[in-house]
């Protein structure tokens, strides 16, 4: 049977912190749900014949049909050892255990997942709205003269934002030798002058194999290469000791930074959606729902390409659903258009072009959902073509 719960895989012994929007416990409250915890007492499994049986809390047997038809569709694999089982069907978390590698995972109840995945994407008008200061302090800390923690992060974050590579997790360049851009070694980049080509082995055994041509950054990375150890990342300590670069690290910046809630991860999430919207607008008008499903397909292929992601988990995971849902209601490229218009006419720098559109697209689809295009939009879709074309072109090939 299929399981009823989603999975998350974590290398914790806790309930994994996501990019928090909301606090967990209020998560769970806002889902209807009960937030528990597998340090409390849980239903455990025991190996029984070809099959289990289970004990509750008391070390009772569970014989209520209920649930165990609830256990059932948990579809805990049998290998997981140090299962435990939320004695609630309300628990924001269903089940943990272990799997062959020793690595924790969770079964998630699904309203937990959806009330996530929510406040997720609403929080992505709020990292753009902190992308402009982040960006200048990002440059700021660039011209620092010595190689530091705010000069070797900055560096880092702007290759998150121009390669969209992961952050990086210790634990599985550990265990399965796969990197991000803080576990990267030095052997991961070649620098030749202001060019820098990296190749390496990316979560779920993807290569990533890219060029990037950027002299300010090249000359830091080639620093970083020259201070002692592997790890490609570091900055010397004030003791004399080099001081590796982790994802705590990148965080802990943007969060100084913006104070906001900020996580290296929400580069990946706003690039899908706004690279989902340029390639989307990109279509011919469509003329049935059928012709409107392939293009979207073929735009989360598209970014799926650029993320390393398969397109399922892209669509999931990285583009905001009100852009597609605005495609499908035929509302992604008038209001696209519109806003652009406004864009070109204010000359605003804050935002670029194409993120400003899909910005004003997000806040409009949120504030009426289903509402028709505004006739003022029609009339700006044609001004923003005869006035801006060209910068327009010219930003939808930037961020190709």
């Amino acid at each position: 049977m299929p399981s009823t719960a989603e999975t998350r895989e974590t290398t914790g012994d806790n309930d994994p912190k996501e990019s928090s929007i909301i606090e967990p416990r209020e998560a769970a409250r806002a889902a209807g749900l009960r937030y528990v915890s597998d340090t409390r007492p849980g239903i455990t499994r025991q190996a029984k014949g070809d099959g289990f049986f289970y004990r509750d809390p008391s070390g009772e047997p569970v014989r209520d049909e209920a649930v165990l038809e609830r256990i059932r569709s948990l579809a805990i694999p049998p290998a997981y050892t140090d299962v435990w089982i939320c004695p609630y069907a309300n628990g924001h978390i269903q089940a943990t255990g272990r799997d062959a590698k020793g690595r924790k995972q969770y079964r998630y109840h699904p309203r937990w997942r959806e009330t996530r995945d929510a406040t997720k994407y609403e929080h992505m008008e709020e990292f753009a709205a902190a992308l402009p200061a982040l960006r200048a302090r990002v440059e700021a800390d660039l011209q620092r003269k010595e190689l530091c923690r705010e000069k070797v992060l900055a560096t880092v974050v702007r290759l998150l934002e121009t390669t969209l590579i992961r952050v990086g997790n210790d634990d599985y360049a550990k265990e399965n030798g796969s990197f991000g851009l803080t576990t990267l070694r030095n052997r991961h980049v070649k620098v030749e002058g202001g060019t820098m080509r990296f190749a390496f082995k990316g979560k779920s055994g993807k290569t990533w194999k890219l060029g990037l041509q950027d002299r300010r950054i090249a000359r830091v990375v080639k620093a970083c290469q020259d201070l002692p150890g592997q790890e490609l990342f570091a900055w010397p300590a004030e003791d004399g000791t080099m001081h590796d670069v982790t994802s705590g690290d990148v965080n802990d910046y943007l969060r100084e930074v913006t104070g906001r809630d900020i996580t290296a991860k929400d580069f990946r999430t706003w690039s899908g959606t706004v690279m989902a919207a340029l390639a989307l607008r990109e279509f011919e008008a469509f003329d049935s729902q059928t012709a409107a499903k392939k293009n979207v397909r073929a735009a989360i292929e598209h970014v799926a390409s650029r993320l390393g992601n398969t397109p399922t988990v892209c669509r999931k995971c990285y583009v905001h659903p009100d852009v597609i849902e605005g495609y499908m209601a035929g509302q992604l490229v008038l209001e696209m258009a519109e806003r652009a218009e406004q864009e070109l006419r204010e000359e605003l720098e804050q935002l670029r072009p194409e993120e400003a559109a899909v910005l004003a697209l997000l806040a409009r689809l949120k504030a009426g959902k289903g509402s028709a295009v505004p006739e003022k939009a029609k009339r700006a879709a044609g001004k923003a073509v005869r006035r801006g074309k060209a910068k327009l072109a010219e930003a939808v090939a930037a961020a190709a």
